[in-house]
């Protein structure tokens, strides 16, 4: 229905915002709620990995990386996949890009 689109992308926007003014336990509530809301939401599983990833918890970050990569994989964008892949690989050790 509209009123759900408008309701994730409301939820998004207000994570957006307190992402933007360094209230990260909110954010991620709220992006928490937006991948609830609509487990297909790539933007919010990107979204929520990256928040959790500026307080530390990478381990769940990699997860909501990889929930994200899984729907690019069913989608059928192979490189866009390979290319998130790699980025949580990037994310699983530490951030730290490997030569």
């Amino acid at each position: 229905t509209m009123s759900h689109n408008d309701d994730l992308q409301n939820l998004f926007d207000d994570a957006n915002g307190h992402l933007a003014v360094g209230e990260l336990d909110e954010a991620i509530a709220l992006y928490r709620s937006c991948c609830a809301l609509d487990p297909e939401f790539f933007d919010g599983w990107h979204a929520l990995g990256m928040a959790l990833l500026k307080i530390g918890n990478v381990k769940e970050a990699i997860g909501c990386g990889l929930q994200s990569v899984t729907m690019y994989v069913r989608d059928g964008n192979i490189p866009e996949a390979e290319a998130a892949k790699g980025n949580a690989r990037i994310l699983s050790l530490g951030g730290k890009i490997v030569r």
